[in-house]
């Protein structure tokens, strides 16, 4: 099915995908970057899926999530009748990692209708069939390591490797499927009462959602954006991954298929001011420990992106058995853009440190020891090309975005070591910041295009520069920044949306093109807040939010001439930047904290 067909349901551990036919085609245990035992998304559904849908295979069929949760009610409406199924993952604050359980309810709404389930258990992406066996009640399916234990108020039987059931329904009768996961060696098994899980799962979604301060005319999406976010988030160690999937292609049936259930750097700054300006105060905490103590170490071991835990080793492999979503291959896990160099990382890190200590957030005193470790690497590596933000593979060069984070790092040094009293070589990250901002703007601006580049020395555009005016690095009003803005809604915009750059323009070593990239449009609309173009900005932000799917997910791309999403899905990226940017059209977000600051400060060198 088209990625926009598919909604999310999770637990803060995993998540799972299920699509508007009612089959779950993606689902990784017990943890989202674990190996997936439902994989059909990838390859085939012989690849591990589990449907329950009418069995007359003409319907219509809508959905909605129940007002500030995450539990998913699908509607089916066949000839003879309607059915509703409930699909939900049980928020149980005593499940550790090492469980997950999903519960599907199915009932009558009208009439009578006959419905099918088909269950196919295929674990590690599809290769292994496990064996499975009666075990009082349950069906115990095990290959390995992992284990599914299914109970079903209806009677269930086994045909090629399949679970199946057929059932007739009723208006008001009610069928109950519970799937939970553990780890084989965990021999005792105990199921959930389905009906009070979904009671306190009910509940725990709206306690949570009510917490959120954000009130404005988008409060429908920028509260499933956060439910969303909540949903990535690895709930013990405080990790927000990038997306639940691998391998969905940035181009349909091209080969840019990249694993993104890991957390990057990249994010940092901006989850931090998605969480704290719509009070969640207690998950910015949470993230901001995981990021002290993922990066803690030699400052030169510095990683762009790591495990939920923090894990180092993320190496990228393919999986050849499956064919790819709608073909597109290869299908990738791990990803090897964590051995990449990247400048801009660095300023993320000091970037997200600031802000956290500028709302009230104080880290604990070893934290300034580390930052000061991580400043004496980037004075001497600063100058030095590097694999830029979008993790080219096609050589280092000079990047005008990662030249930027190195003054963003040496700024935010400045900052901090001077308005709360930490010791620091003031003097020296002082002189080092300006010479890197006259650097950019001596190497990184060409005046024939009236804008600032990809590269030094290029003519080649690339959206990251839209950050330039959002870290503070010149002010929106600047006629370069101006001129940069101008520049790429002329030359880097299809169908009014920002691409990331051109690949062909850009060398990137990789075959094939992309979608344009919606936290890069998110960005334009910052920058036309910045610059007093607030009707332009409403309208852009009112197009991005459209396109958001029938229960308000985006992906990371978009395909405006296939008009379908495509990239990782749902995106954190994504969803982090439409919080920010509705908080930005009402005044109160990043880009006009970040305006304030930078006039304020006067002198940190921005307005040379």
């Amino acid at each position: 099915m088209p990625i926009e067909d598919y909604a999310l349901i999770g637990n803060t551990i995993t998540g799972a995908l299920v699509g508007k036919n009612g089959s779950i085609d993606w689902f990784c245990a017990p943890r989202l970057d674990s190996a997936a035992c439902f994989a059909a998304l990838l390859g085939d559904r012989d690849n591990g899926h589990w449907q329950i849908a009418p069995a007359d295979s003409t319907w219509t069929v809508r959905r909605r999530y129940r007002d500030d949760t995450l539990i998913l009610e699908t509607e089916f409406e066949t000839s003879t009748g309607c059915a509703r199924l409930t699909d939900f993952m049980v928020m149980n604050g005593h499940d550790s990692e090492e469980h997950c359980r999903l519960v599907r309810i199915v009932e009558g709404v009208s009439g009578t209708i006959d419905m099918e389930m088909m269950l196919v258990i295929r674990f590690y992406y599809g290769s292994m069939v496990p064996w499975v066996r009666r075990v009082g009640d349950a069906l115990l399916a095990v290959a390995g390591p992992d284990s599914l234990h299914l109970t079903a108020t209806v009677p269930v039987h086994g045909q090629n490797q399949t679970t199946r059931a057929r059932f007739t329904l009723t208006a008001g009768q009610r069928e109950i499927f519970h799937l939970g996961y553990q780890p084989t060696h965990h021999t005792v098994y105990k199921p959930t009462d389905p009906l009070a899980a979904l009671a306190h799962t009910e509940e725990w979604w709206r306690t949570w959602a009510a917490q959120s301060r954000y009130e404005g005319p988008w409060q429908a999406i920028v509260m499933r954006s956060l439910i969303t976010l909540k949903a990535l988030t690895c709930r013990s160690t405080g990790a927000i991954a990038a997306a639940l999937t691998t391998s969905l292609p940035e181009q349909l049936g091209g080969g840019r298929n990249w694993d993104y259930r890991y957390c990057w750097l990249r994010d940092a700054t901006f989850t931090l001011w998605s969480m704290l300006t719509t009070g969640y105060t207690e998950e910015a905490i949470a993230w901001r420990e995981w990021l002290m103590r993922a990066v803690a170490g030699h400052p030169a071991d510095l990683q762009i992106v790591y495990g939920v835990a923090g894990e180092r080793w993320i190496g990228e492999r393919e999986i050849p058995w499956l064919r790819g979503y709608e073909g597109a291959s290869p299908v990738r896990i791990g990803n090897a853009a964590a051995d990449q160099f990247q400048i801009d990382v660095y300023g993320e890190l000091m970037d997200s440190l600031h802000l956290a200590r500028s709302v009230g957030l104080e880290p604990e005193a070893h934290v300034w020891d580390i930052q000061r470790a991580v400043m004496g690497f980037l004075e001497t590596h600063w100058h030095l090309p590097d694999d830029g933000i979008w993790e080219m593979r096609g050589g280092r060069r000079h990047f005008t975005h990662s030249k930027v984070m190195a003054w963003v790092a040496f700024d935010r040094a400045v900052r901090d070591a001077t308005h709360y009293g930490l010791k620091g070589p003031v003097a020296r990250w002082e002189e080092i910041r300006d010479a890197i901002h006259a650097d950019v703007c001596a190497h990184g601006f060409n005046t024939a295009k009236n804008s600032f580049t990809q590269y030094y020395g290029s003519e080649t555009l690339d959206a990251s520069l839209l950050m330039m005016a959002l870290v503070g690095f010149l002010p929106a009003t600047d006629a370069r920044i101006i001129g940069t803005v101008r520049a790429i809604e002329n030359e880097l915009m299809d169908d009014g949306l920002v691409l990331r750059y051109r690949p062909q323009e850009s060398h990137d070593s990789l075959p094939g093109t992309e979608g344009v990239f919606l936290p890069c449009s998110f960005w334009l609309v910052d920058n036309l807040v910045l610059q007093g173009r607030h009707s332009e900005a409403r309208q852009l932000f009112a197009r991005l939010a459209g396109l958001c799917n029938d229960v308000g997910l985006l992906s990371e791309e978009y395909d405006p001439a296939a008009r379908r999403l495509v990239g990782n899905f749902p995106q954190a990226f994504t969803h982090v930047a439409l919080v920010n940017s509705a908080r930005n059209l009402a005044g109160d977000g990043p880009a006009a904290h970040r305006a304030r600051n930078q006039s304020a400060a006067g002198t940190t060198g921005a307005r040379r």
